[in-house]
């Protein structure tokens, strides 16, 4: 099984209409190729997967897939539902179209036991033979990951390789590498790469990413030559934009961000989501004064 490591971008999904604005969407993962991104993540939660239709979950990964192939960009598929049968389709779908790999959202609203994500993720994760990646968000699920459940999925279940963690929590993924140190961790924190990196984490999924390929790439590369200067450099030049990134809730910010930056023709999403407000507007165009979005 290839390990998938390395800059790795949750893709938001571009709308036009209310429906998928496919050519813009292999168009963005076309310039995420050409700016240095290891892999690219398709319908995750920054794709708005819970509220995409499962034949638009598995258009987007096609997508994707014929896009990076022949470049040696990875594709991770997001395969992360609370209904585990739905999860298992599309993880399925994924593998049958090549995608190199899965990432999984822990189910939400469930709020299911540890026994019960164990049991989801297993059944997930044994549905196909792709590397697998757990995804712990607590804030947006309702749901932790437990590090004595991961561990166990990781010992257990033979593609479960990494885990994204996103609980913004250092202790737990000291805890994680300290355990397991061949299980490979993750940033899912864009403000606390550097730290996470430094720490041995073997990459990030990254929401800044969408905006600023180019610089999240070479703040995963500067680390992985020993440049932690280099790195470090990058990671406190994009604090103010990580932070700016998410005052409202991911991915209304980041969308509002690429458009301003002329990367989306068109901003929409889909309800519950909702346009961020003119006081969000106003501090995303001063914040991304400070950098220079490549095209």
């Amino acid at each position: 099984m290839e390990i998938i490591t390395g800059a790795m971008t949750a893709l938001i999904t571009p709308f036009k209409n209310g429906k998928l604005d496919t050519l813009k969407y292999e168009e963005l993962i076309k310039r995420q190729i050409a700016q240095g991104i290891d892999a690219v993540v398709p319908v995750g939660t920054t794709g708005e997967s819970a509220t995409l239709s499962v034949e638009e979950d598995k258009e987007c990964i096609e997508i994707a897939v014929a896009t990076c192939k022949g470049t040696g960009v990875k594709v991770i598929a997001g395969a992360g539902s609370n209904a585990t049968h739905e999860a298992c389709n599309i993880a399925k779908h994924a593998q049958s179209v090549g995608a190199d790999g899965l990432l999984s959202v822990a189910p939400y609203y469930n709020k299911p036991s540890q026994e019960g994500i164990y049991q989801h993720y297993k059944q997930i994760a044994q549905s196909v033979e792709i590397p697998f990646i757990l995804y712990n968000v607590p804030g947006r699920t309702g749901s932790d990951i437990c590090a004595d459940t991961a561990i166990r999925l990781y010992d257990d279940v033979k593609n479960i390789y990494a885990i994204k963690e996103a609980t913004g929590s250092m202790e737990r993924s000291v805890e994680l590498s300290s355990r397991r140190p061949e299980l490979c961790v993750f940033s899912g924190d864009d403000a606390i790469d550097f730290p996470m990196l430094a720490n041995g984490a073997k990459g990030i999924i990254s929401v800044t990413a969408n905006l600023l390929p180019n610089m999240k790439s070479k703040l995963v590369h500067s680390v992985f030559e020993g440049d932690y200067e280099t790195a470090r450099e990058i990671n406190n030049n994009l604090f103010q934009l990580n932070n700016t990134l998410f005052i409202e809730p991911n991915p209304i910010p980041i969308k509002a961000a690429m458009y301003l930056a002329g990367l989306l023709d068109t901003l929409e999403y889909r309800l519950p989501l909702t346009a961020p407000s003119a006081e969000t507007m106003k501090k995303l165009e001063n914040v991304l004064k400070n950098y220079e979005v490549i095209k």
